[in-house]
């Protein structure tokens, strides 16, 4: 891999909210899977598991709980050929030690790091993705079968996107780095 195509990779990467009925090929969708396993988490706990959703019926429902309610979210779900629910399992001893001593969710962290493998993954497989932490759990929950105890913390969508590129907007470097100072924005 040249040095500069993960930076391009990145930069490639958005959230898709709209999407081509054309089904994701296995291959690809397993390995987004993979880069998933394989991401880092504290303590090497991999505390999470990932519910692919292609059952068009079932997709279907567990994308209408995305988008109900008081605001009009999430609407773009159903369009997408393929949801993934990344459920939050109980870590490691350590890790749930290390948690409490240093008041962290280092598992919240690490499910972000697994959610982001995903996603640029499915970037370089020329799939779009977007990742959702809006949804009725509960009854997401009950639709995927998960046991009490463990929780669905993000649905990602994943398929071929029909919108265009749109820039991405990030606020400027000298107002998100520091160095050696929070008060230090100027590089050394």
């Amino acid at each position: 891999m040249e040095k500069s195509d993960f930076l391009s990779l990145v930069k490639e990467r958005q959230s898709d909210r709209r999407y081509h009925d054309r089904p994701v090929e296995k291959e690809k969708l397993m390995r987004c899977l993979e880069a998933a396993r394989l991401a880092p988490s504290a303590c090497n706990s991999q505390p999470w598991t990932f519910i692919v959703i292609d059952d068009p019926s079932l997709k279907t429902a567990v994308a209408k709980e995305t988008s109900g309610g008081v605001l009009p979210l999430n609407h773009f779900t159903a369009q997408a050929p393929v949801l993934i629910a990344i459920v939050l399992e109980k870590p490691n001893i350590t890790c749930r030690f290390g948690e409490a001593v240093k008041d962290k969710k280092f598992t919240i962290m690490d499910l972000g790091i697994a959610a982001s493998h995903i996603c640029l993954q499915a970037a370089a497989e020329g799939l779009g993705s977007c990742m959702l932490g809006w949804f009725n759990e509960k009854r997401v929950m009950e639709l995927l079968k998960i046991p009490a105890g463990k929780r669905p913390m993000l649905l990602i969508t994943l398929g071929y996107p029909a919108g265009k590129k749109r820039k991405k907007i990030r606020k400027k470097p000298e107002k998100v780095f520091r160095y050696n100072s929070y008060r230090n924005n100027t590089p050394v």
